[in-house]
């Protein structure tokens, strides 16, 4: 990530958003659902970055933070993003691997909410 650049994070719950902001302007999201059940779970859809801000390391720092975040309430994450999928193989130590049940009840509510 860039030095000097302060990345904040805001979990916008409401609207399905975790944030990262530069300078109070939104840099990155991650796009995500909160799965009901048992287990819980956060459900990571898509992550994108603002053009300006590509290549800086937002996106990883992103999915760093939304692996912290569930594992601060104590669910587990489902990537059903493919850079969040990408990023959690490259950090086993960070990203622990949801039970292939879990994934499964994550598409299907995907796909029975596509406006997830």
């Amino acid at each position: 990530m860039a030095e000097n650049t302060a990345l904040e994070f805001l979990d916008d719950r409401e609207n399905g958003n975790l944030l990262a902001r530069v300078d109070g302007r939104t840099a990155g999201v991650i796009a995500y659902f909160v799965m009901d059940g048992t287990p819980a779970a956060l459900v990571a859809v898509h992550t994108v970055v603002e053009p300006e801000h590509k290549g800086k390391g937002f996106a990883g720092a992103l999915v760093q933070e939304f692996y912290a975040m569930a594992d601060r309430e104590g669910v587990p994450v489902v990537p059903l993003c493919p850079y969040a999928a990408k990023w959690a193989l490259g950090h086993p130590d960070q990203a622990p691997v949801a039970p292939a049940e879990l994934v499964a009840q994550a598409k299907q509510q995907l796909k029975s909410h596509p406006e997830l």
